[in-house]
């Protein structure tokens, strides 16, 4: 079976798409707050507008979305996280704290596992995310 996705399943790109109703405070977050950085964006589609959110030229993104008639997006469960591996405990720290600076105080976990080498915080809507060191995985 993994050979058949190996040779069948030829991906491009990936992109993880959800939709918000506080499109400029979530640019805000992952860009100035997280590092992440603005890859593209759009205005005006079918009363759409949008922006990407990633890594400069890596194949995987975040997209998000508002429609000028609302698009609120309610967090799902507190386990449903985005998780960034990162190999420097500092680093994460730096991040948690210029998060925290911002307003976005570090959350207590769904599964305590995340606590354990991670710091979990939520985004303007809600949705976690880990900043989970990866040293000595």
């Amino acid at each position: 079976m993994s050979e058949q996705w190996s040779t069948e399943l030829q991906v491009a790109q990936v992109r993880v798409a959800r939709p918000t109703d506080k499109l400029n405070e979530i640019e805000k977050f992952y860009c100035e707050g997280l590092g992440l950085e603005k890859v593209g964006s759009f205005t005006g589609h079918q009363g759409y507008k949008g922006v990407m959110i990633g890594l400069p030229n890596a194949s995987y993104h975040l997209e998000f979305t508002e429609h000028i008639e609302g698009s609120p997006c309610p967090a799902p469960s507190k386990d449903n996280l985005l998780v960034l591996y990162m190999p420097q405990h500092e680093i994460i720290q730096r991040i948690a704290k210029r998060l925290a600076h911002m307003g976005y105080q570090e959350a207590e976990p769904e599964n305590p596992y995340w606590a354990e080498k991670g710091i979990t915080i939520e985004d303007p809507d809600g949705w976690r995310l880990v900043l989970m060191n990866t040293a000595g995985i």
